[in-house]
């Protein structure tokens, strides 16, 4: 780290496919970056030291993002270590898919749960505790444009992300504190390709202009343009999928 003083990013879901790779992006623009993990503390562990391997600075921080005081620990844990916050990204949830007419509702909450309070409540840390000139990201889906049949109760879900999210950005007036979503299209992770034959897989590749799936460097390209330069983008949803919507 060559600046003695780098900013700081807490992200969620720090261990997953994009959230990784969110990790890494924003390393490589000299942040220090706390590695958020819901249970498995070894794959955040791990993340850590890869980031430390390469002269930066990484702290891993637990508990479930929709658990209010586990959050607020977090955050505590972040500031205790680096001194403040300036950059939140929210990349943890979770995907069940299903036709709405038999969703096991119990489904239905465990996504609920994660995907809107989870992100409610560290939405609600960030906007207490971000530094000025900070930046909140959160994550939607591009499904809620694509209406892609058994994705109902998910897109539901990133709809009322992308809602908070709009509000939250006018509710900051004043704080120089911007908050934007970022929807991925159709992207190679596990979390996607989860339960999908290759068929599936092929059709869904060339649903972009591009002609491929995106990568989660794809999309962490565009959270590290959120979260440093793109001062002027505030209170929007990012569609980050190659032009398939």
């Amino acid at each position: 780290m060559t600046d003695p003083t780098p900013r700081v990013a807490l992200v969620t879901g720090g261990t997953g496919g994009i959230g990784r790779a969110v990790i890494e992006r924003l390393v490589q623009d000299g942040f220090a970056v706390a590695v958020h993990y819901a249970g498995n503390k070894a794959r955040a562990d791990e993340t850590v030291a890869a980031v430390k391997a390469q002269g930066g600075a990484a702290v891993p921080v637990g508990g479930d993002v929709a658990d209010e005081d586990a959050m607020a620990a977090a955050f505590d844990a972040v500031e205790a270590e680096f001194g403040g916050i300036d950059v939140v990204v929210n990349t943890a949830g979770i995907m069940l898919l299903s036709p709405i007419a038999t969703l096991d509702l119990d489904d239905l909450d465990r996504m609920h749960r994660t995907n809107i309070r989870g992100t409610f409540v560290v939405s609600q840390q960030a906007a207490r505790r971000l530094r000025g000139g900070g930046a909140l990201i959160n994550f939607s889906t591009s499904v809620t444009r694509l209406q892609f049949p058994t994705y109902g109760a998910y897109a539901a879900s990133k709809g009322a992300v992308e809602a908070m999210t709009l509000v939250l950005a006018r509710e900051l007036r004043g704080k120089d504190i911007t908050v934007n979503a970022v929807a991925p299209g159709p992207t190679a992770t596990p979390l996607f390709l989860e339960g999908k034959d290759q068929a599936t897989i092929d059709n869904l590749s060339k649903a972009a202009p591009l002609e491929r799936l995106g990568t989660p460097d794809d999309i962490a390209e565009t959270v590290a343009f959120l979260a440093g330069p793109a001062r002027w983008i505030n209170g929007q949803i990012l569609y980050a999928n190659g032009g398939v919507a």
